[in-house]
């Protein structure tokens, strides 16, 4: 199993647009005292991504503001069975697609999406792992 992580500044922001626009579920959302959020796990069927805020501590050596290299060094592919309907919900809530909508050459479609604080996240209905068992 792989779980993808990634860090942002404005973690509530990013919880609100990574449910509410692209459409992932809370699996866990851990916060601290005071309310903030310290890690948080959200599913897509049964994929999973984490995300916490940057806070100096040692791993954030390892990773890399999108905004601070003008683009990403890894993005999310996530597949889903309402393509269009997951699209035009995206659109209509205004956020940034880069990469529109189109049916791909080996196999299915896809689009990209990126997020408030610049990571890119594409969604298709092409599943490499179909028909295996």
């Amino acid at each position: 199993m792989l779980i993808p992580t990634t860090r942002y500044r404005d973690c509530e922001t990013a919880l609100a647009f990574l449910t509410e626009v692209l459409g992932l579920s809370e699996h866990a959302v851990h916060r601290d005292a005071l309310g903030q959020i310290v890690h948080a796990e959200l599913m897509l069927g049964q994929g999973m991504v984490m995300f916490g805020p940057w806070s100096k501590g040692a791993f954030d050596q390892f990773m890399v503001d999108p905004t601070s290299v003008g683009g990403e060094t890894t993005t999310i592919y996530g597949v889903v069975d309402d393509l269009a309907a997951r699209y035009q919900r995206i659109v209509d809530a205004g956020a940034d697609v880069v990469l529109p909508l189109e049916e791909q050459s080996y196999g299915g479609g896809n689009f990209s999406v990126r997020d408030p604080e610049g990571h890119v996240w594409s969604f298709g209905d092409y599943d490499p792992l179909a028909g295996r068992g």
